[in-house]
């Protein structure tokens, strides 16, 4: 008879996380009342901070981790400090780099540190990080930033570790997903059904419904993508990523340009720091440096 496998007790909990629902993932954490080791308490203590920082409920997290805290979650205080006051990003970018520094091994750490260095455009010191670990998350996690160097390739090759490791696990298949989508054609419609199947199983969220609707894109279906992304948005109405897919559809749909431009303003105004913005900034500030060398008042100079 083969041996029984060993349950996860929390399996709910970290899909939730992983798809996104972060209001069900605390809901199913605070189910967890007597984990059978202290190792899952603090691993239901880690799922359920990170869940408050994607809600942007960082004074929970700055209120409830301290010194005293068990040393795995303790890092967590650092990125919600982070995410919480950009005035105090320097402090925080020091206090970092010094745990990286003098810490052994710590897989809240490593994931900390890649999401910060993400924030700072730091991808290759993402990257690098990351290798430090051999978890799936930290696995997917360089499926994804490969996907951001445009490494289709290299991501390919991440992915079959992964598939190697767990072929069945949520991750594994978001990375699926990810990759599918990256390599575009008729891989688009197998990360459609990669984002189906997990909406079957755990119910819609807006990073399975904004994933869907990058399939559609690609496929110039953009109704169907705008039905996707106005769940997505009444799900969860400063998404930064939806908001980026529906100012890239409305450029698709023609319809004008006030729609999107409305999308924009609200993600200049929920999310100042992110990428996407940053990147757009500086193309404005080049575009306008040179209009202004290529000016009437300027022709003489040229």
């Amino acid at each position: 008879m083969a041996p029984q496998q060993e349950i996860d007790e929390l399996f709910d909990v970290k899909n939730y996380f992983y798809i996104g629902n972060y209001q069900q993932c605390i809901n199913e954490a605070a189910k967890v009342r007597k984990p059978s080791t202290p190792e899952i308490a603090v691993q239901r203590d880690v799922f359920t901070y990170r869940s408050y920082i994607a809600q942007n409920k960082f004074l929970v997290v700055l209120d409830e981790i301290h010194g005293a805290s068990p040393g795995e979650v303790q890092p967590l205080r650092l990125l919600a400090e982070y995410l919480h006051s950009r005035s105090n990003r320097a402090s925080v970018l020091d206090q970092l780099n010094l745990k990286i520094d003098t810490t052994s091994h710590n897989e809240t750490l490593v994931l900390v540190a890649a999401t910060i260095f993400i924030q700072e455009g730091n991808l290759d010191g993402a990257y690098r990080y990351l290798h430090a670990s051999e978890s799936l998350e930290s696995m997917a996690f360089i499926v994804n930033v490969l996907l951001s160097l445009d490494r289709v390739d290299l991501a390919l090759k991440k992915l079959k570790e992964m598939q190697e490791k767990d072929d069945d696990a949520t991750l594994t298949q978001l990375a699926q997903a990810w990759v599918h989508t990256a390599m575009g054609g008729d891989k688009l419609q197998d990360a459609y059904y990669i984002y189906q199947e997990l909406v079957d199983k755990y119910g819609s969220t807006p990073l399975l419904l904004n994933g869907q609707a990058v399939t559609f894109i690609g496929q110039g279906k953009y109704d169907e993508a705008e039905a996707a992304l106005q769940e997505a948005l009444e799900r969860d109405s400063n998404n930064a990523e939806v908001l980026i897919n529906m100012i890239a559809l409305h450029r698709h749909l023609e319809k004008g340009p006030e729609i999107g431009n409305r999308y924009l303003s609200q993600l200049k105004d929920a999310h100042p720091d992110h990428a996407f913005i940053k990147d757009l900034k500086q193309k404005e500030m080049e575009f306008e440096r040179i209009c202004q060398q290529y000016s009437p008042s300027n022709a003489g100079a040229v």
